[in-house]
Formats: structure tokens, C-alpha cells, sequence
């Protein structure tokens, strides 16, 4: 049963959210004197538990291969596994002596959230308990901080999943757009009771990333708005300090980079975690998300006091568990922190937890029997292999879908006319759809992200920007020097998704050439490209609001947009079809050069 939310919310006659003002009480802990101190002294140890970005990862299963997930580093993925680390935590240091947070991104990222969102929505009349909700219950989950997908699926979805869940959902920097207040708890508070001695008083601050304003700014204009992180921090870390906390974390679904992913459009930083830490006084340790990296410990100094902050990400798709190890000395008649460290446990190095195994066996088995169904047939084999840096056919299936689908939206109206362009990135290194017969799982694999068909007006000029810009994908490399496919591309950190194929158009990228200058014998219908020609670009709402920071396409204007997946749109024109055959989709647009002449 949901929680009775009445314990630590009051809502917003707004919003419908509300504000942190209360939390539970744990069992009672006994306390030792420390070796070296005075015998009046008390001590306790806490040790705070955090995952981060679990995207749908519930069990140890690759929903697109149909089979256990695995990789060449050994790992073991889902919520299963954690249950069994979290349960190991809980017998070594005393249930009553542990916390268990999450620093988002839970609702959306494998089929299965997908099944939940869409084929059979939470969000109906009666509708399921979602799977995420019903682990992390069963787990024991503590609080956990708002990530970005979690808004993939509109607002409804997320309230719903919220309603569902027995614990809060955190967001100070989620805020109702027209009040500027909390449109979720902002924090939660738990009191650990200590033999000997007054109780110990923990904050969990929940901060979630502004890049939401952009990627899905249809969701979110006008009904919410996301400070920034080192802002809304300083604002709330004093009063939860006022309160009386002994012990402040952070739970954030930002990195620690300092970088943003798009540009200057948003006036906050994305990966704030480490700003956080040195902006703001009176944190002890922050669980960091969102940018699915490892980060087994940072230690970061306050500029203001001096004293260190601890910073830890755990890998995401819970194949990572964070412990914080607070040790905390009783003096001069209150709390303090005497020292925090962090570390990881690792999911491969237990078993699924057969409680929530059985508990979610019935979702599993929906959904596996959903990504199986057979839509169609292939008449090759199509891989992404080399997409990264070939023209590779099963890209141009997913840029065909997306021209078919904006004319066929565009047909009677004054841009009807007008040529259709699509965009396209190889997202993944490992997707196939196999000869012979076509699963939705297949198709599935190719188009890992819920991403929703935009269509934006774009002259000639504004596409060549766009080209040269995801050009800079390529490291730089000189005509003879030798290629190795391997280092040839994510210059700068530039990741997989933020390079984008073009189709309708014919163009060379010589990688020879300084980033700006690399794009050549660009062409429309086999004429050098008119830079006033107006064009329609098919784009994803990701690229479309701005992610990847490509320039022009944020400010375009756009001519139309829908709700339904790109995703869904690649299955239905596939299932159209029955036969997946390259010579309707695929054809030879860009290939890579140097000084004119073919890399490959």
C-alpha cells in the first residue's frame, strides 16, 4: 500500500506537491566510548547507502538480447542484486544504524518502464502498481532525489509513480513555475535514537539537474522551473542546520565535472555535485548522479570552513552500491561529524535477492513475451558496428521512418512542399537486427532512448552549422597518418549520441581539417547547397530542445510535434512493411576523407 504521504508532506494548493516537514524514528542504537577518549564521551557509527541511475534495472536481464546481461568487465546489473548488498549492509551494521538513497533517473530505460509508461500505463483506471515503485518498496528505499528521465513520460506518470511509492521523492530545486516554491519535498529528515545520549538528526537534501527545462521542456514549461543546484543548496543546507540536523547529505542527480552538455541556453550548471560541495557550507557527504561514471570516492574542500565533503557515484543500472561511513562523536553537548569515508560494493559478487525475484516475476515474464513479438522480417543482417564512422544502413532506416512520418504530418499544409531532412546518432556500438524475423526487442535495441518526433525549419546555411558542429565528433587526423577506428572518434569527450548523420543530403567530412572547416561538397539533389534554401528537419525532442547544444535547431521553429515514440514509429513502419529490406531505407549520404581522399 502507498504511503501515508500526510507524515512528511504538506501540499501546495499549486502544484498538488509538497514540502518535507517530518520523518521517522528508527529503533534505538547503543553507543561505545572511543579508545583515546574520555569515558563521557558517546560515539556512533551510520552508514548511508546510495544507488544512482538505476534506469529500469531491476533484474540481471538484457531485454534486447533476450538473455542475462553481461560484459567483458564482469558485471552484474538491477535491483535484485542490490537487495541482496543492501540486506549484507543491514545485518553488518544494524538496520537502525543505515539509510538507503537513490540519486534518480528510476523510471525510465529498459522496456520495462517502457511497458509500464506505455502499454499498460501505470497511469490507467486501475492500473499497475509500477515495478520500480514495488522494488524499491520491498528494498526499504529511505528517500530519492528526482532525475531528469523521470519526467521522459509527462508529469502524470511521475505523480502517479510518486503516489506509488513509500517514500518521498526529493527535488529543492524542482520548483512550481509561477510560485517559485517546492513542487517536492525538498528534503527528508530521519532521527536515529542512541542509547546514552540525544538522538542523531540526518538531512537528506534531494537535488535534481535544470537541464529538464530543456529536455523536456514539453513537458515542463510553464508548470515547473529548476534553479540551480549551488543556489537552491545554499538556500536550504542552513535550514535544515537550523533544524537541528547533525548530519547533512546531499543526494544529487548531477555529476561532478563542472561541464554542461548544452551550452549556454540554461543558466545553471548540469553536473554541479563538486560546485555544490565547495559553495556550500555545513554538507557532510553528497550520493552524485546522472553523468554514469564510477566514482568511488572524492574528497572535495569547502572553500568557506575548510572542511573536506565526501563525494561518491556509484555505476549505474545498480551495478554499484555506495556506502558513506559516518563516524560521529557526541561533545560539547551536541553531534559532530568526526569523519565520513565512502566506498563500493559490487553487484556481481552476490545472487538476486529471491524476494524480489518472486515479487516482479509476473512483470518480467509480460515483458519479455512484449519485446519478442515478431514484426517483420530482415532480408541481411544490419549492425551499428561501424556506424560511428561509416554511413551504415540500419542509421538510414531510423532517418527513413522519421521523413516518412513528418511529410506524411506536413501533407497539406504550407510546408508540404518544402524538402524533409532527418537526423540520426549511433547510440549504440552493439545493436543487430538479424536476418530473418524481427522482434520489437530488435528494433527496440537500435533506438535505446524514448525520444519523440519534432519537426523544425532550418535554412541551408543553419544545416551546414549543424554538420560542422557534429563534425567535431572526430578527432583530427592528418592525410597518411595511420586510423585507428578506436580513437578516431568522441573528441573531447564528445559521447556517441551527440553525433548526428544528416539524410537528404550528400556531404564529406575530411577529418583532416580543423574542427569548423571539415564539412565539403556539401549538396542538395546533386547541386551545391543554396544557404537561404529552407529545409524540414526531422529531429528528436532531445536535439530539438536543445540537448547536445547543436546550434540553430532550439531556436528554430518548429512546424510539429507528437507524443509517440521514435521507437514505436520504427515498429510500426517496420510492421507496415513485413519485409526490412536496405534498398527502401538505405543509401550512401557522407563518408569520411582527408584532403579529399576516403578514409575508408
Amino acid at each position: 500500500m502507498p504511503l501515508n504521504r500526510r507524515k512528511f508532506l504538506k501540499r501546495s494548493a499549486v502544484t498538488g506537491a509538497g514540502v518535507a516537514i517530518a520523518g521517522t524514528a528508527a529503533a534505538p542504537a547503543t553507543a561505545a566510548a572511543p579508545a583515546g577518549r574520555g569515558r563521557g564521551s558517546k560515539r556512533y557509527a551510520l552508514t548511508v547507502m546510495g544507488t544512482t541511475d538505476l534506469h529500469g534495472h531491476v533484474f540481471n536481464w538484457d531485454y534486447f538480447k533476450d538473455a542475462e546481461y553481461a560484459d567483458t568487465a564482469g558485471n552484474a546489473q538491477g535491483l535484485a542484486r542490490i537487495s541482496t548488498l543492501v540486506n549484507e549492509v543491514r545485518e553488518e551494521k544494524g538496520r537502525h544504524n543505515t539509510l538507503l538513497l537513490d540519486a534518480g533517473d528510476t523510471i525510465q530505460g529498459t522496456p520495462l518502464t517502457y511497458y509500464y509508461a506505455k502499454v499498460d500505463p501505470i497511469t490507467a483506471e486501475g492500473g499497475p502498481v509500477h515495478p520500480m515503485a514495488q522494488a524499491m518498496n520491498a528494498i526499504g528505499y529511505d528517500a530519492v532525489a528526482l532525475g531528469n528521465h523521470e519526467f521522459n513520460y509527462g508529469i502524470e506518470t511521475l505523480r502517479k509513480f510518486e503516489e506509488q511509492c513509500r517514500f518521498p521523492l526529493l527535488g529543492a530545486n524542482a520548483v512550481d513555475a509561477r510560485t517559485l516554491k517546492p513542487a517536492f519535498p525538498p528534503y527528508f529528515m530521519k532521527t536515529f535514537r542512541v542509547k546514552g545520549a540525544p538522538p542523531v538528526k540526518v538531512a537528506v537534501l534531494g537535488l535534481t539537474n535544470p537541464g529538464i527545462a530543456i529536455w523536456d521542456k514539453a513537458y515542463v514549461q510553464g508548470k515547473l522551473a529548476f534553479p540551480g543546484l549551488e543556489e537552491q543548496a545554499a538556500k536550504w543546507v542552513p535550514k535544515l542546520r537550523s533544524m537541528g540536523a547533525d548530519v547533512v547529505v546531499v543526494s544529487a542527480h548531477s555529476g561532478s565535472s563542472g561541464t554542461s552538455s548544452y551550452g549556454d541556453q540554461v543558466p545553471y550548471v548540469e553536473n554541479a555535485a563538486a560546485n555544490v560541495a565547495r559553495q556550500v557550507p555545513g554538507i557532510d557527504a553528497i550520493l552524485v548522479g546522472h553523468a554514469h561514471v564510477e566514482i568511488p570516492e572524492l574528497r572535495v574542500t569547502n572553500d568557506s570552513t575548510g572542511k573536506t565533503v565526501v563525494l561518491s557515484e556509484p555505476l549505474c543500472y545498480a551495478e554499484r552500491l555506495t556506502l558513506f561511513d559516518f563516524e560521529l562523536v557526541f561533545e560539547r553537548g551536541r553531534w559532530h561529524v568526526e569523519s565520513v569515508r565512502a566506498s563500493l560494493r559490487n553487484s556481481n559478487t552476490v545472487a538476486d535477492d529471491p524476494r524480489i525475484t518472486r515479487l516482479l516475476a509476473d512483470e518480467h515474464a509480460k515483458v519479455v513475451a512484449y519485446v519478442n513479438q515478431v514484426v517483420g522480417t530482415a532480408t541481411e543482417t544490419l549492425t551499428t558496428v561501424e556506424a560511428r564512422f561509416k554511413d551504415a544502413p540500419i542509421i538510414d532506416l531510423i532517418t527513413k521512418v522519421q521523413e516518412d512520418v513528418v511529410r506524411s504530418a506536413l501533407a497539406g499544409t504550407e510546408y508540404a512542399s518544402l524538402p524533409v531532412l532527418a537526423q540520426a546518432s549511433p547510440f549504440s556500438r552493439t545493436s543487430e537486427i538479424p536476418a530473418g524475423e524481427v522482434t520489437i526487442r530488435d528494433l527496440s535495441s537500435l533506438y535505446v532512448y524514448d525520444n519523440t518526433l519534432v519537426a523544425k525549419l532550418l535554412t541551408g546555411a543553419q544545416v551546414r552549422a549543424y554538420l560542422e558542429y557534429s563534425a567535431e565528433y572526430y578527432v583530427r587526423t592528418a592525410a597518411g597518418a595511420p586510423v585507428d577506428v578506436d580513437k578516431l572518434t568522441n573528441a573531447n569527450g564528445r559521447p556517441d549520441y551527440n553525433y548526428d548523420y544528416v539524410s537528404g543530403l550528400t556531404y564529406e567530412i575530411d577529418i583532416a581539417q580543423a574542427p569548423g572547416s571539415r564539412i565539403r561538397n556539401l549538396a542538395f539533389g546533386g547541386a551545391p547547397l543554396d544557404d537561404a534554401q529552407q529545409f524540414v528537419l526531422a529531429v528528436n525532442n532531445y536535439r530539438a530542445n536543445g540537448g547536445g547544444a547543436f546550434p540553430h535547431v532550439a531556436s528554430a521553429k518548429e512546424l510539429w510535434s507528437e507524443s509517440t515514440e521514435i521507437r514505436t514509429r520504427i515498429a510500426e513502419w517496420a510492421t507496415a512493411k513485413g519485409v526490412l529490406d536496405p534498398k527502401d531505407f538505405a543509401s550512401v549520404d557522407w563518408r569520411l576523407t582527408r584532403d579529399g581522399t576516403p578514409v575508408f
